[in-house]
């Protein structure tokens, strides 16, 4: 289905104990069928599904953030919400509002009465930013605990309006997620870059990166009827950071223009990337703008922060709802996945007019997609493998994430030059003919235990089944 760039790592490969995903062939060796002329291994991807209760929240929505609380399994989020004042020159307040929900279907909006928004404090809002005009773009950053200055929630969003060097990328903290700091509020860069400015911690690197637009040289194309001397600052730039609570310095670096492919489907712009660090992997979803109308949302990858990938057929992540639907319009994808069982659930803005209808309806979504359910290799009916790099094994067992229910799941272990271990054959195990996140592999009588260390490949015999993940445990 899908072929991703290559990217070859060194090899044995250090994999430690993080999953190990498909959506590239950063970690495979080669895969192939067992009938060459008639099928292949190929990659498929996995759509998340709307969910039949949505909206889950109707008549409020904008870019989302999401937390799932690890104590009491509460779903929580802060979005964006906007009201258009009517008023000449000064287009839309905006602010960040709050819901929550037990089994992140069902949503409250409490009644905080914290801060004033048209004209009444009897509402859900909990921050305003320090001009009480704009806060926009909200998102809850995951940061070390050393870094939160003993804040247990850290909140980026955009301002404007509130003067000279307050003024764009700001972060807030609070101890519970409702009442923030506003003594804390901090400016990390003066840019006025109005969109979701999702930053991401990577611990890998110790850094904290931010995927921005450009506006410090680039305005939105043709905002003066000038394209010209505009230029266009609907693009992905990235800026980085050592520490969320100090200005950050340097132009922002451009990383993502929209190509040929997307420019014969008619998206001209990227609207904003929300993003996420997680297993080493930079996570995206990119907001595909068709100018000036609809808005949809890809998925896009990194292993550095810097060189993002995308499946090539360019399969949406979000499509848009149909014609008339609450989503029809525009589909704001977030990053912000939170886990519920062996799902993931993604919540979503939508509105149900195009980007520069005067008066749509915006809500809040929920679609949800199999845990690291995003990208699979799929064994043909005839059989097919896929064999991995040389992976340096750091001990305990191994386990995958497939679905054999309409086939059937093998694996052996080998040397470099392909030579199956003794006792961790395709015979030394039972065949798998199920469907798990968590499968457990285990070769009678061996443990790859005793391989830690040692460099091997793992072969996957698929056949009419979905390789999605696998991890040393």
């Amino acid at each position: 289905m899908f072929t991703a760039l290559v990217v070859h790592a060194a090899e044995p490969v250090e994999i430690g104990r993080r999953v190990q995903f498909f959506m590239d062939d950063h970690i495979v060796d080669n895969r192939w069928s067992l009938k060459p002329k008639t099928e292949e291994v190929v990659r498929a991807f996995h759509a998340p599904e709307k969910h039949a209760a949505n909206p889950v929240i109707a008549g409020q929505g904008g870019y989302v953030s999401a937390v799932r609380e690890p104590d009491t399994g509460l779903v929580r989020l802060w979005y964006q919400i906007a009201h258009w004042t009517g008023e000449a020159g000064k287009g839309a307040d905006y602010a960040i509002a709050y819901a929550e929900s037990k089994d992140g279907v069902t949503f409250e909006r409490p009644e905080f009465n914290l801060v004033e928004w048209q004209g009444t404090k009897a509402n859900n809002v909990v921050w305003r930013g320090p001009s009480g005009r704009r806060a926009s773009g909200a998102q809850i950053v995951q940061a070390p605990e050393r870094d939160k200055r003993g804040f247990r929630y850290l909140l980026t969003y955009h301002t404007g309006g509130a003067g000279k060097g307050m003024n764009g990328i700001r972060v807030v903290g609070s101890h519970d997620g409702i009442h923030w700091d506003a003594g804390s509020d901090s400016l990390i860069t003066e840019l006025h870059s109005d969109t979701i400015n999702s930053i991401v911690h990577d611990g890998d690197r110790g850094q904290y990166v931010m995927f921005c637009r450009p506006k410090d040289r680039y305005l939105v194309g043709g905002a003066t009827g000038n394209f010209l001397e505009t230029g266009e600052s609907r693009r992905i730039a990235r800026m980085s950071g050592a520490d969320l609570w100090k200005p950050w310095t340097g132009p922002p670096e451009t990383i993502l223009i929209p190509d040929e492919l997307d420019m014969q489907r008619g998206f001209n712009r990227f609207y904003g990337m929300s993003a996420r660090w997680h297993e080493g992997i930079y996570w995206g979803a990119l907001l595909c703008f068709k100018l000036n109308t609809d808005i949809t949302t890809e998925l896009a990858w990194s292993r550095d922060g810097r060189r993002f990938e995308r499946l090539p057929l360019r399969p949406k992540l979000l499509a848009l709802g149909p014609d008339g639907a609450w989503d029809g319009g525009m589909v704001y994808g977030s990053a912000d996945w939170v886990e519920m069982g062996d799902r993931w659930y993604l919540y979503y803005a939508g509105h149900d007019g195009p980007h520069e209808t005067p008066h749509r309806t915006p809500g809040i979504g929920l679609a949800t997609l199999r845990k690291e359910g995003f990208v699979s290799l799929r064994g043909p009916r005839g059989g097919g493998v896929v064999c991995t790099r040389l992976l340096r094994w750091p001990g305990g067992g191994l386990k995958v994430n497939a679905d054999a229910s309409k086939g059937e799941i093998r694996v052996r272990v080998s040397d470099e030059k392909r030579r199956p271990l003794d006792g961790f054959g395709y015979e030394d195990m039972e065949t798998f003919t199920g469907d798990s996140t968590a499968l457990e592999v285990e070769w009678r009588g061996k443990s790859l235990n005793e391989l830690q260390g040692r460099a091997i490949r793992l072969e996957f015999h698929l056949r009419n089944a979905d390789l999605f993940t696998f991890r040393a445990e």
